[in-house]
């Protein structure tokens, strides 16, 4: 397997290439991509299932009878329940969130597409992302997954990163170049 950008360096990356291996065998990716997305969610909407993910005072044997328990309520597929539950016994729940990103990357190169972190100043509507992605599969060749966040320090504008590359045209950038400049 190709491993852009040393996904299988990192201990997250290795849990993702495994996940994605099992996925990509069983016909699954879209599957598991889905279940995925219902985890992060489930990060960012429950302060108790963040805790569960991410604090290191809950045990291994407590972590996976919580995670077995949850796993029905969640409506994950099985191949992405029996690894979260491995996370779990493993004490690598707080990989969740890393896993989750490199199996993107993986998903995506899959399907031959690139994915770029844009960070706004503010929520890009559908038009303005759709336009970004147009732009970026014309400069690039390739189609292109926008991951969006947002990023109120940046005041206006936007930065791109794809891979290495970066494009930072943000308001706050210009400003501080301006004072450099003024500096002398």
């Amino acid at each position: 397997m190709e491993n852009s950008g040393g996904i299988q360096a990192s201990l997250a990356g290795r849990y993702a290439t495994a996940l994605f291996g099992l996925a990509r065998d069983e016909n699954q990716i879209d599957a598991v991509g889905r279940s995925l997305d219902t985890l992060e969610a489930a990060m960012t909407e429950s302060p108790d299932f963040k805790t569960l993910v991410t604090s290191p005072l809950i045990g291994r044997a407590e972590a996976g009878k919580t995670v077995r328990a949850l796993t029905p309520a969640l409506g994950i597929d099985p191949i992405t329940a029996r690894f979260f539950g491995v996370l779990a016994d493993n004490g690598r729940l707080s990989e969740l969130k890393s896993v989750i990103k490199a199996v993107r990357k993986l998903a995506a190169d899959n399907r031959g597409e690139t994915t770029a972190e844009v960070t706004s100043a503010f929520a890009l509507s559908n038009d303005q992302v759709a336009r970004i992605k147009s732009n970026l599969k014309t400069r690039l060749g390739r189609d292109v997954t926008i991951d969006a966040r947002v990023d109120s320090a940046l005041l206006g504008g936007l930065v791109v990163r794809l891979g290495s590359q970066m494009i930072d045209a943000s308001i706050k950038t210009k400003l501080n170049n301006l004072a450099m400049a003024m500096k002398g």
